[in-house]
């Protein structure tokens, strides 16, 4: 086995729109990490919530859906 490393694979350049595109999908996701984040932290600090205090899912399911369909449509 040889010790030196792998060499790096050559990248190709993207232009300044798919960059940007990239940037802001980068953004976005790092945002709902931090959302998750917290929520777990909440839960170690505090505990669960109890089950009263939640949101059955069927609501949060057709919640979501109609946000889904108000959105403009976009390309991941």
């Amino acid at each position: 086995m040889s010790q030196q490393p792998a060499p790096a694979p050559a990248r190709q350049p993207l232009d300044e729109h798919a960059a940007e595109s990239v940037r802001a999908y980068a953004a976005a996701e790092r945002a709902k990490t931090d959302v998750l984040a917290s929520v777990l932290e909440d839960i170690a600090a505090n505990g669960y919530p109890s089950p009263e205090s939640g949101v059955p899912w069927e609501t949060a399911r057709d919640a979501h859906l109609a946000r889904l369909v108000d959105e403009q449509p976009r390309v991941a």
